[in-house]
């Protein structure tokens, strides 16, 4: 029997929409129901989320894998928000399922901000130091009676073989796309590195749209969704997905990466940049986000390309 963990088949989304949420607060947090709802503009995939007033914020998983992060969240956030030097969200209220919508739910406090993109970051050194300090803080929270890899979080922080087939049909999809004897020497590369199997505390999706800034500055990051202890690897493709190369080359090295667990995170950033391009290359309307997944996939070729100029081109 393999060990390599199943995804199980996609989530089965359900909508929700402003007027359940009403309902929804109405009925279970009644002092709060006279507050204005919302939707938040680009606000995931995972969660429905809505504003409630200036200062809340509704977020309602929209599958039932999705609401395993729940009270994962609500146990955790707050003893993470204590050791990390940026606000991260913040629980207020956990609610229940009802005849209408049928998970459990979470009100947080609004953190504002923009997400984070190449043209608003203002410093982009800066802004790659100030991310991997957020990262060591997190790392050196203890990570006794963690959230191990699982459904809840798609299995971020075990091994990257769980997304072996995965890639294999993003290369099929992508057939005369893209350069797939590189991005398998790539990818293999990132399966031999070995973890020293010492748990950490990890982000598992440090994507720009969970990095706000401040005047250009990052100010916060949100969505712990895929949060958990386990192989912290997962949180360095932001170093291939956003940062420059020099901004790549700074959060490296005030992160001490070696060299396997660099690998691994190139491997993390490999797949979901190839997951990207493959469900986007052939509909003009992700045409703009297919060119920016494949300007990212040809920057994770020639930066491991460029890393073996001195070292042995892996045999195949």
């Amino acid at each position: 029997m393999s060990d390599v963990p199943d995804l199980g088949p996609v989530p089965q989304r359900i909508t929700v929409d402003a007027e359940q949420v009403r309902r929804l607060v109405a009925d279970q947090f009644p002092h709060l129901a006279e507050l204005p709802i919302e939707p938040v503009a680009s606000a995931g995939w995972d969660n429905w989320t809505f504003h409630l007033g200036p200062d809340l914020l509704v977020r309602l998983p929209s599958a039932a894998e999705y609401a395993l992060a729940v009270d994962k969240e609500h146990r955790w956030l707050p003893a993470l928000a204590a050791r990390l030097p940026l606000p991260i969200p913040t629980p207020v209220a956990r609610g229940k399922p009802d005849v209408g919508y049928p998970y459990r739910w979470s009100i947080y406090r609004w953190l504002g901000g923009e997400p984070a993109s190449r043209d608003r970051i203002a410093d982009p050194a800066r802004f790659a130091i100030d991310l991997a300090e957020f990262l060591v803080a997190l790392r050196a929270v203890d990570a006794a009676g963690g959230p191990q890899p699982g459904v809840h979080n798609w299995f971020r922080g075990g091994t990257l073989r769980t997304y072996d087939k995965l890639v294999e049909q993003a290369l099929a999809e992508l057939d005369g796309h893209v350069d797939a004897e590189l991005v398998r020497e790539i990818w293999a590369t990132a399966l031999d590195a070995r973890w020293d199997g010492v748990d950490r505390w990890f982000h598992g999706d440090i994507a720009k749209g969970n990095l706000l800034l401040a005047d250009g500055q990052l100010a916060a990051v949100i969505d712990f969704g895929t949060c958990g202890v386990g192989d912290p690897a997962c949180d360095l493709a932001i170093a291939w997905t956003l940062l420059t190369a020099d901004g790549r080359q700074a959060f490296r090295a005030r992160l001490s990466v070696d060299d396997a667990t660099w690998a691994r995170g190139r491997g993390w950033a490999l797949w979901k940049t190839l997951a990207t391009c493959a469900s986007t290359f052939d509909a003009p309307e992700d045409a703009a986000e297919f060119a920016d997944a494949h300007r990212i996939l040809a920057g994770i070729l020639s930066d491991y390309v460029a890393s073996t100029v001195t070292k042995p081109r892996r045999q195949q």
